[in-house]
């Protein structure tokens, strides 16, 4: 009886101990493939005059396009209002005048669009974040709305 106990526990320490061993291998294996995807998925490089996101060209003209700033103001009234003033005031968020001036329209379009992106990977989107402490929400906004959005900042800041 004493034997087959032996034999059971040399069994089944066996089994254990090559099963922790696969398991480790499996997961070095699966971390090293991991990080290898993580590495070669990186962006090529960070423009902090764009942010993050997909917009690298905005084209805006010299003059407003008065259509596209009423169709913004109408979304800044639904979407934006009960937290961002239309001075420099800060309400929640930071006030919008001025803000066509100190940043492209890359960058006001990649954050408009890609919020979260923006807040946990550009420097001068945490700094706002540390003064209003109150993460921005993901407004879902589309290509065009958020376009618009823009023209409506611009007109805010005094573009004719």
């Amino acid at each position: 009886m004493k034997s087959i106990k032996k034999v059971f526990y040399v069994a089944l320490m066996s089994f254990i101990v090559v099963s922790c061993g696969s398991n480790s291998q499996k997961t070095t294996d699966s971390t090293s493939n991991q990080d290898e995807k993580e590495v070669s998925n990186d962006p090529p490089s960070y423009d902090p005059k764009r942010g993050t996101g997909k917009f690298t060209k905005v084209e805006v003209g010299e003059k407003l396009d008065e259509k596209m700033a009423t169709e913004g103001k109408k979304s800044y009234d639904v979407k934006c209002s009960s937290c961002h003033k239309l001075t420099d005031e800060k309400l929640v968020g930071p006030g919008w005048k001025g803000v066509s001036q100190k940043r492209t329209p890359e960058w006001i379009m990649n954050f408009i669009t890609n919020t979260d992106e923006m807040l946990n990977k550009d420097p001068e989107a945490q700094a706002q974040l540390e003064i209003c402490l109150v993460r921005m929400p993901n407004q879902n906004l589309g290509d065009d709305e958020a376009r618009h959005l823009l023209e409506f900042m611009r007109q805010n800041d005094g573009v004719k």
